[in-house]
């Protein structure tokens, strides 16, 4: 007796159909797993990468900051050289130091530069240091001339008032400061709200006045520096000792000696 097996029914269209749209829903269910567990850790990935750019910047900045210091001390080095320097910096109420002015043009330097501000405490020591950025100086009709270390030397509250109080300003005569040129000055002459001064020989030519034009508070080369948010008045009329600034504390000199004491101005 032959036994015979029973033929197999082939799926009816509509059950394949259906078993196909089951395959494709799962291969989709799969996907979205997939994409659901990869979003956190690419998540995760871009965050620590952001992290990453943001340390390597705030670093860069700090390092540029710290460097300004280092060439501000090489800056003071040089104009303690300069005859009748030494005095004025013993009487000055702060000191605004940028390492590098770029180039000069015709009336008006528009590279600018980025400098360092220290200011004298009540007690006579030097603070700790804030940024600033420059726009341009006014040198009248001097050509053009390569630019340098420049610094500002200010000689009464007025003129730290302006750094203080403003991130936004000029010293100039139209800011109601009177800015004299160093290289013109006589010998023993207290005239002037803040003698700028310029390692680049010719940099004012003969102008007997000069203007610093868009001095800008550096919020950032500040905190990176400090590693904190920082105001400018922050930095300025802060009570701490920042050790890094110690070089060009030393450098800038210590306090004048009393009037009538016999001691040496200046310590330098």
């Amino acid at each position: 007796m032959t036994h015979v097996m029973p033929r197999a029914t082939p799926p009816s269209p509509r059950t394949g159909r259906r078993r196909s749209a089951l395959r494709h829903a799962l291969v989709g269910i799969a996907a979205l797993l997939m994409l659901a567990c990869a979003l956190p850790a690419a998540t995760a990935a871009s965050g620590r990468a952001a992290r990453a750019a943001d340390g390597d910047t705030a670093t860069r900045r700090q390092q540029a900051a710290v460097k300004h210091i280092s060439d501000a001390v090489g800056v003071v080095h040089t104009m303690d050289n300069e005859a009748g320097m030494a005095a004025l910096l013993d009487r000055a109420r702060g000191v605004f130091i940028v390492p590098t002015y770029g180039r000069a043009a015709l009336g008006v330097g528009g590279a600018g530069g980025a400098g360092v501000l220290m200011v004298r405490r009540t007690d006579g020591t030097w603070g700790n240091p804030a940024f600033f950025d420059i726009g341009g100086v006014s040198i009248g009709l001097q050509a053009g001339a390569e630019g340098g270390p420049i610094a500002l030397l200010l000689l009464n509250q007025k003129a730290v008032d302006s750094f203080r109080n403003r991130n936004n300003f000029s010293v100039s005569a139209d800011a109601g400061l009177t800015v004299v040129n160093f290289a013109r000055m006589a010998q023993g002459s207290t005239a002037g709200d803040v003698v700028v001064w310029s390692g680049s020989k010719g940099l004012f030519g003969n102008a007997v006045t000069v203007g610093v034009n868009d001095v800008r508070y550096n919020r950032r080369l500040t905190e990176a520096y400090y590693g904190k948010p920082t105001t400018a008045l922050q930095a300025i009329d802060s009570t701490e000792v920042n050790a890094q600034a110690d070089a060009l504390r030393k450098v800038l000199g210590s306090p004048p000696a009393p009037a009538g004491s016999g001691g040496k101005a200046g310590g330098r």
